[in-house]
């Protein structure tokens, strides 16, 4: 039990116990540290005494003692003094350092990817290798990044804070934790999705909270013996009903705001309470493409709708809409994939085949190029 004790602890309670230790020492690199010793600390305590009623309060003591020796080592105690008085470990107390830590990692003034990164790594507790691996790019590579942004933070003089006005700066957050999504580390966004709801509810949460958990339900029908199944091919008795069941209430209240996120989450959830891929509600699915398209428009979001229009208007349709987009989307394997079906649909196999070579070499993962290489071939 100690060791998924110590792990669930570290999915929990990371961002908390960073947060409070950056509160003590100011400094990035000497509060990682400070956590990491302390969770290497609980590897060797816990198993021996027993996991502690409080284990987020175990890890958070254990981490600012550790940095409290090392700046006693450095002999810099007394210029650190005045920031010994810390918060205690009240709820509210720790939701501010939560939010402190969120905002400030997804501060405007930061790149788009270093906000990524530095999420992933500071609030979720990922290790560079694994940032590295999602980004694909070397570790090396990545820690370059990570401290360029934490040094961006400091010369910025980006506050460890939360804004005055949370809903200007909500989006960026949320921004984040979508990118996380996509990128494929759909447990880790599910991870800060699930806290920005318990710390700031509202609709845009509520959407992008049941975009992904609808996404995760239907997660173990996506790939079979590591090969990647399209949704119409997808046995749906391996989604988790259950947890599908629970994300609607979710996307009635995200429709309340009706942002990207919310549309996404509808749209989501029309596919995963349909019986069968030909049950699907394509009109209706059509409908909120329109609407996103509209008020929220992105190149994805338009091949989304070509597709919807391929399965109303037919393939010819939704090949217009794919071949218009080829300008904002050449680079994105998936408007391929969408070409090669509409192509094959059509009776043109060997441009389908093409098509589907180009989605393979521009594919994020082997299984995917395997596939649609394996599509190419008669």
């Amino acid at each position: 039990m100690t060791f998924p004790a110590l792990e669930q602890a570290h999915r929990r309670e990371w961002a908390a116990v960073l947060a409070a230790t950056m509160r003590l020492t100011r400094d990035f690199d000497a509060a990682e540290d400070a956590v990491q010793e302390a969770f290497e600390a609980a590897m060797i305590v816990w198993p021996r005494d027993g996991v502690p009623p409080n284990p987020g309060g175990w890890l958070t003591t254990t981490a600012k003692r550790k940095a409290l020796d090392r700046m006693r080592r450095a002999d810099a105690l007394a210029r650190k003094l005045p920031l010994l008085v810390v918060p205690d470990g009240s709820p509210e107390v720790i939701e501010d350092q939560r939010l402190r830590l969120i905002f400030m990692c997804c501060h405007p003034a930061l790149a788009l990817n270093a906000r990524v990164a530095l999420t992933l790594r500071l609030v979720c507790g990922l290790p560079t290798s694994e940032i590295a691996h999602l980004f694909l790019v070397p570790q090396a590579t990545m820690a370059a990044r990570l401290t360029t942004a934490k040094k961006k933070i400091r010369s910025a003089g980006i506050p460890f804070q939360v804004p005055d006005d949370l809903k200007s700066r909500l989006p960026a957050v949320l921004a984040v934790v979508y990118l996380v999504y996509t990128a494929g580390s759909t447990d880790r966004a599910l991870e800060l999705a699930s806290l920005l709801e318990s710390l700031l509810p509202s609709p845009e949460v509520y959407g992008l909270l049941a975009l992904i958990r609808l996404s995760a339900a239907r997660s173990a029908a996506r790939f079979v013996d590591g090969k990647p199944v399209p949704l119409a091919s997808q046995d749906r008795s391996l989604w988790d009903h259950a947890a599908i069941a629970e994300a609607l209430p979710l996307v009635e209240k995200a429709l309340r705001g009706a942002g990207p996120y919310a549309l996404q989450a509808a749209i989501t959830a029309l596919h995963a309470t349909a019986r069968s891929y030909a049950d699907t509600d394509w009109p209706q699915i059509l409908a909120l493409y329109d609407e996103l398209v509209a008020v929220y428009p992105s190149p994805t979001a338009a091949l989304g709708r070509a597709v919807a229009l391929a399965e109303i208007d037919g393939p010819a349709a939704g090949l217009a809409e794919a071949d218009r987009l080829s300008v904002d989307l050449g680079h994105y394997y998936l408007l391929h994939a969408a070409r090669a079906e509409f192509l094959r649909a059509l009776g043109r196999g060997s441009e389908a085949a093409e098509a589907d070579r180009m989605a393979a070499s521009l594919a994020p993962t082997p299984a995917e190029a395997a596939f649609f290489d394996s599509r190419a071939r008669p």
